[in-house]
């Protein structure tokens, strides 16, 4: 926008920038549109200011590069007047936004501006998640604050292992993480009428069947999610528990996926191993080296969708033969029972870098 003015009017180049402006506010607003099923109603209000104000800005400009009109004794608005108030960026209504939540009780600062994942400090850390007597992993739990001149330094593995915070959230949305151990906790179950949104998670553990866990005791729990978004995720296992509706994956790479939903569908992907329970036939598209394998027995206690995890439909295989592009993930593969059962929970000595590699991540 700040560049239409250096356009000539001639040959329609300033015409041209305003027409490229007005197409990228089109976009933004399609985009917000598109992902109303997923965000939050303040969230969408948020983008919609946004792009509203946008709109406005361009108008503005629109008017102060206006040719001047001809016997007019009056100057056009110059670009370099008064900033209007309502010509502010994404940028800046997504940092109103965040400082609007901050007085709202109960609000929970997030650790990326786009995740609902709130770490906390190592040094309130517990060393690992225990294990119940049932052999069910227990999330991490915060302790009272030691005095840091007294206790010894917190290993790497534990600042890496984190329990989100739902108290107040009506959904579940973790974005844009490296390196971590996400352990949902029971509580967060009031989000799970929802759609759960996962995505930008590289070399990640991430165990979401907590709350939709009917075993195990303790309050809450039980209902699946109402739907999964998986995204942008590399290197990293996720356990996404039991699902009342779609999963939908996009470029997902060299991962492990556990998920039982009612459908699944999988779009530019590679190299992962998918144990899958599901109503449906699975759904694959522009996909390579996808290998499936039934849910383990540990997640079959929480939910049974159905036993079509191998019967998978390739959209970019139209051929008779087989699709070169998945397969049935041999046992001698598989992730092992003990591993599933005693690794995979975490504990002391068992970050995300010893539970990926004990699952022996696709490549």
């Amino acid at each position: 926008m700040e560049r239409i003015g250096n356009h000539a009017t001639s040959g329609g180049e300033r015409a041209d920038a305003v027409d490229h402006c007005l197409a990228g506010i089109a976009r933004l607003s399609d985009e917000v549109h598109d992902a109303s099923s997923y965000i939050p109603a303040y969230d969408r209000r948020t983008y919609g200011q946004a792009i509203k104000a946008l709109s406005a800005k361009l108008q503005d400009v629109r008017t102060a590069v206006a040719p001047k009109p001809k016997f007019s004794f009056r100057s056009a608005p110059s670009f370099t007047a008064k900033k209007n108030a309502s010509a502010i960026s994404i940028n800046d209504a997504a940092e109103l936004a965040d400082a609007k939540r901050r007085q709202v009780p109960g609000y929970t600062s997030d650790v990326s501006n786009e995740s609902s994942l709130a770490t906390t400090p190592a040094y309130l850390r517990s060393p690992a998640p225990e294990l119940a007597d049932g052999g069910e992993a227990v999330a991490v739990k915060e302790v009272e604050a030691p005095d840091p001149a007294s206790e010894p330094p917190v290993s790497a593995d534990t600042a890496r292992i984190c329990q989100p915070s739902f108290s107040q959230s009506t959904s579940v949305k973790i974005d844009s993480h490296d390196g971590l151990h996400i352990i949902l906790p029971r509580s967060v179950s009031n989000a799970t009428s929802s759609s759960a949104t996962i995505s930008h998670l590289s070399r990640c553990v991430v165990d979401m069947s907590p709350p939709t866990s009917t075993t195990g005791g303790g309050s809450g729990g039980g209902a699946p999610f109402a739907g999964l978004t998986l995204k942008n995720l590399t290197s990293s296992l996720i356990i996404c528990g039991p699902v009342s509706g779609a999963a939908h994956l996009t470029n997902i790479t060299s991962c492990t996926i556990v998920v039982a939903s009612r459908q699944f569908r999988m779009h530019d992907s590679r190299d992962c191993h998918v144990y899958l329970s599901t109503a449906s036939r699975p759904i694959i598209e522009a996909c390579s080296g996808i290998c499936f394998a039934p849910l383990p027995e540990r997640y079959l206690q929480q939910a049974e969708q159905g036993d079509q995890w191998r019967n998978v439909d390739d959209f970019k295989w139209l051929r008779s033969e087989p699709s070169p592009n998945w397969d049935v993930l041999g046992v001698s593969r598989r992730v092992r029972p003990e591993v599933w059962r005693e690794v995979v929970p975490g504990g002391p000595g068992l970050g995300p870098e010893e539970i990926l590699k004990a699952i022996n991540l696709p490549k």
